[in-house]
C-alpha cells in the first residue's frame, strides 16, 4: 500500500506541475526575452549579494535543525561539519526532489550511521527535523496574520471567501499561534505527548524547544530575504509581506508534492503579487528565478557531488578494509619450528 500511496502522490505531484505551468505560461506568455534580461541587468550588485547572504543564512538555520535534533537524541560527538554538510545535503536534495524518503530520510540514514546512529535515531531526527520546520512555518504564518490580515486577500482567485476575509484570517493567526503557546507550555510543563490519530508529539526539553522557535523561522526568514532583496523597490511590497507571499507559496508548493514545487510555487507568488502590466511581470520572474538558482539549483548541483563524494569514499574504506585484512597467523606448536612443521605438510601432499 505504501508503494501505490507513493505512485498516487507522485502522480499528483506532476500533474500539479502541468496544471501550474499551464496556468503560469498564462500569465507570462506575453513577456520577452529582452525584458526579462532587463529586469535581471537592473538588480543592482549589492542586492545579488546580501541574496547569497539570505541562502546562506537558511541553509545555516537549516544545519541547525539536524543539531538540535541530535541534541535532543544526546548525540554529541559528531562535528558540525559534518552535520552541515549532511543538513545541506540532504535539504538540496529534498527541495528539488521533493520530500521523498530517497531524499531525505534515505541521505541522513546512509550519512548518520556512519556515525555510529541507529535506524531508530535516524527516524527520530528526520521527524523532529520536519516538526521544526513546520513549526517555524506556524509561527511565522500567525505573526504574518496578527499583523497584517488582509494579506490573504491577495489570494481571492485562490483561497475561499471565508479564509481571505482579514478578522477570519486574524483569528486563524491566532489559532495558529496559540498552538506554538500550547507547544511551549508542554515543553516547560513536560506534558505527556499529543497522540493525534496516527501522529505523535513529543514536547522536548525546554533547551531544545527554545532552539527550534529559533532556528524555523530564521531558515524561512532567510529563504524569503533571497526574493525580498532580488525585487526592484518599486514593486517590494515590504518585508513583511513578502514573507506572507513566500509562506503561502512554499507552503502550497509542498502541499502539492510537485517536484521542486516547479510551476505551483510561482503561480501562488505571482497570484499573491497581483501583477498586472508586463513591467511588473518581468523583475517579480526575475527575482523568482534568482530564488531558484541560489536556494535550488546551485545547492543540488553542489549537493550531487557531495553525494558522489561521500559514497565514494564509502566504497574505498570497505574495499580498504579487505585489503588490510591479515592473513592468518602460521601454525606454532611450543618447542617445534614453523619451517620443519611446513616441510612435513609438503611432503604429505606430494
Amino acid at each position: 500500500m505504501k508503494k501505490v500511496s507513493e505512485i498516487v502522490w507522485g502522480l499528483v505531484g506532476l500533474a500539479a506541475v502541468a496544471v501550474s505551468c499551464y496556468l503560469l505560461w498564462g500569465e507570462l506568455k506575453t513577456l520577452s526575452w529582452a525584458s526579462i534580461e532587463a529586469a535581471f541587468a537592473a538588480i543592482p550588485l549589492h542586492h545579488f549579494l546580501l541574496a547569497a547572504l539570505s541562502t546562506l543564512v537558511a541553509y545555516a538555520a537549516l544545519a541547525w535543525y539536524d543539531r538540535i535534533a541530535l541534541l535532543h537524541l544526546g548525540v554529541r560527538h559528531i562535528s558540525w561539519m559534518f552535520v552541515s554538510v549532511c543538513s545541506f545535503t540532504t535539504y538540496a536534495l529534498s527541495h528539488n526532489i521533493g520530500a521523498s524518503v530517497f531524499s531525505g530520510a534515505l541521505v541522513r540514514y546512509r550519512a548518520y550511521t556512519s556515525k555510529g546512529l541507529s535506524a531508530a535515531q535516524v527516524a527520530v531526527l528526520v521527524a523532529l527535523c520536519s516538526f521544526t520546520f513546520g513549526l517555524g512555518t506556524i509561527l511565522l504564518g500567525g505573526f504574518v496574520l496578527v499583523y497584517d490580515p488582509g494579506l490573504l486577500s491577495r489570494l481571492d482567485n485562490l483561497l475561499p471567501a471565508a479564509l481571505t476575509n482579514p478578522a477570519t484570517s486574524r483569528l486563524v493567526g491566532f489559532g495558529l499561534l496559540a498552538f506554538v503557546a500550547l507547544y511551549v507550555i508542554g515543553s516547560v510543563l513536560r506534558f505527556r505527548p499529543l497522540t493525534i490519530r496516527n501522529f505523535k508529539v513529543e514536547y522536548p526539553r525546554p533547551g531544545i524547544m527554545a532552539r527550534q522557535l529559533i532556528a524555523a523561522p530564521l531558515e524561512l526568514i532567510g529563504a524569503a530575504g533571497i526574493i525580498y532583496f532580488a525585487l526592484p523597490d518599486a514593486l517590494n511590497p515590504g518585508f513583511i509581506a513578502v514573507l506572507g507571499i513566500f509562506l503561502a507559496s512554499f507552503s502550497v508548493a509542498l502541499a502539492s508534492h510537485a517536484p521542486g514545487g516547479l510551476g505551483v510555487f510561482e503561480l501562488v507568488f505571482f497570484t499573491a503579487m497581483q501583477l498586472q502590466t508586463d513591467a511588473e511581470k518581468a523583475p517579480v520572474l526575475a527575482a523568482v528565478l534568482i530564488f531558484r538558482l541560489f536556494y535550488l539549483l546551485i545547492p543540488f548541483a553542489v549537493a550531487i557531488v557531495v553525494v558522489l563524494l561521500f559514497e565514494r569514499s564509502r566504497l574505498s574504506n570497505a574495499l580498504g578494509k579487505e585489503a588490510k585484512t591479515p592473513p592468518e597467523p602460521p601454525l606454532v606448536a611450543p618447542g617445534l619450528d614453523n619451517h620443519v612443521i611446513e616441510e612435513r605438510l609438503e611432503k604429505k601432499a606430494v
